[in-house]
């Protein structure tokens, strides 16, 4: 089975001890040659200019292509297409079109009085402005606003009606989450080659615990069992290596053929992950040749 094309999530750094770990982070898995990396927003549009410098940086002194964040939070029509022409200028074309997170405190989300009042409004007039390559989100579990699973397929499939490209979704902790996504998916009509589900590897399972939680992931109970064994153990990076790959892994089989990291800025056990399934510098170089 060949090895499966993979994709990296990397946040902007607030500090210098940030940056030193995001550049890190760089050097240690873009010898990988992903598919794309991608840059996130802080929550309510916070590290706007942080993204920027981050998404122009790395694109030019990595050679990689990166796929910028971009959200309808906080910000005009006029300001958010203006930002969108500004990475294209600089040679980036790929963007994330999320609705985004609400800034902290405000509760749910409340679209500006002159913006985009949803990610579908945010996507078709992104598809209207240039070439870019429109990726989006998707939700395996129930979105925190949404009314059931079935509001996030029909959410989605109207994304891909208003000119997405692809979608990734949240993190989950088990396959068949995932495929029963996938399944449902295809059911109504979305290609499902177009869906790359989205890895979190544990890095602390306490902190993706609470992670999970706020994002509407389930967290199964054997999993609290496992890492309580672990722990007790010393041996958390073996067992979250171990659960990350067999994964991966699964998802393979079950004709999965990318995946989409969320390293948050932490190299080590994704990297680990990816040479367990076969990604190595080595091969990828063999796949572009």
């Amino acid at each position: 089975m060949p090895a499966p094309r993979v994709s990296f999530e990397f946040f902007p750094p607030k500090t210098l001890d940030a940056s030193f770990r995001l550049w890190e982070t760089v050097h240690m898995l873009a010898p990988l040659k992903p598919e794309f990396v991608s840059v996130t927003y802080g929550a309510g549009g916070t590290t706007r200019k942080l993204t920027h410098d981050a998404v122009t940086t790395i694109g030019k002194e990595f050679g990689l292509k990166v796929a910028a964040h971009l959200t309808c939070v906080d910000a005009t029509k006029a300001e958010t297409l203006e930002i969108a022409q500004n990475y294209a200028k600089a040679g980036v074309n790929d963007i994330v079109a999320l609705r985004g997170d609400p800034p902290k405190g405000q509760g749910g989300f409340t679209p500006h009085p002159e913006g985009f009042a949803d990610s579908v409004a945010l996507i078709e007039a992104l598809r209207g402005a240039g070439d870019f390559t429109l990726r989006v989100g998707a939700y395996p579990e129930p979105h925190p606003d949404a009314a059931d699973s079935a509001a996030d397929i029909t959410w989605l499939k109207r994304k891909f009606e208003a000119g997405a490209d692809s979608a990734i979704t949240q993190f989950f902790f088990e396959v068949e989450t995932f495929l029963r996504f996938r399944d449902a998916a295809e059911k109504a009509g979305i290609d499902a080659s177009k869906i790359t589900p989205g890895i979190m590897p544990i890095e602390n399972w306490s902190g993706i615990r609470r992670f999970a939680l706020a994002a509407g992931t389930s967290v199964p109970a054997w999993l609290d069992d496992a890492y309580g064994k672990a722990a007790r153990d010393g041996r958390e990076d073996l067992l979250s290596t171990a659960l990350c790959t067999e994964m991966c892994d699964t998802l393979r089989n079950e004709g999965v053929e990318a995946l989409h990291f969320y390293t948050l800025n932490r190299p080590a056990l994704t990297r680990d992950v990816c040479f367990a399934l076969g990604v190595t510098p080595e091969v990828a170089l063999q796949n572009v040749a």
